[in-house]
């Protein structure tokens, strides 16, 4: 098992932190949560998003290359879902640091959403 410090462990969450960065990632991320675990086909995460599916499809190869979409085929369909093992990866990773080691956010104040 990698080391948390581990430099190429590192860089893997920063490009996945990367492919987010842009607001229609995050919300085809937040989106695909929403519809765990069956995911959504394009179509509708265009539909839903106000996305083109030129752009869409652009924007979800960009996730899908960071792990942080799974893909599958039905038929002619391509169907999406949230690869929930990458984010939770990523944010027990950030969670370790912030929250664990050196308290700097209390626990309480993650877990408990609004």
């Amino acid at each position: 098992m990698p080391k948390k410090d581990d430099p190429e462990l590192i860089a893997r969450y920063a490009d996945m932190l990367t492919a987010m960065g842009t607001e229609p990632r995050l919300r085809i991320v937040r989106l695909l949560l929403a519809a765990h675990p069956e995911g959504l086909v394009v179509g509708d995460i265009a539909a839903e998003l106000g996305i083109a599916n030129s752009t869409l499809s652009h924007h979800l190869d960009k996730l899908k290359n960071e792990a942080l979409v799974k893909v599958s085929r039905e038929g002619t369909f391509l169907r999406y879902s949230a690869d929930t093992g990458s984010l939770q990866e990523l944010l027990g990773f950030l969670y370790a640091e912030c929250c664990t080691r050196n308290k700097a956010i209390e626990p309480q104040r993650i877990v408990c959403c609004k």
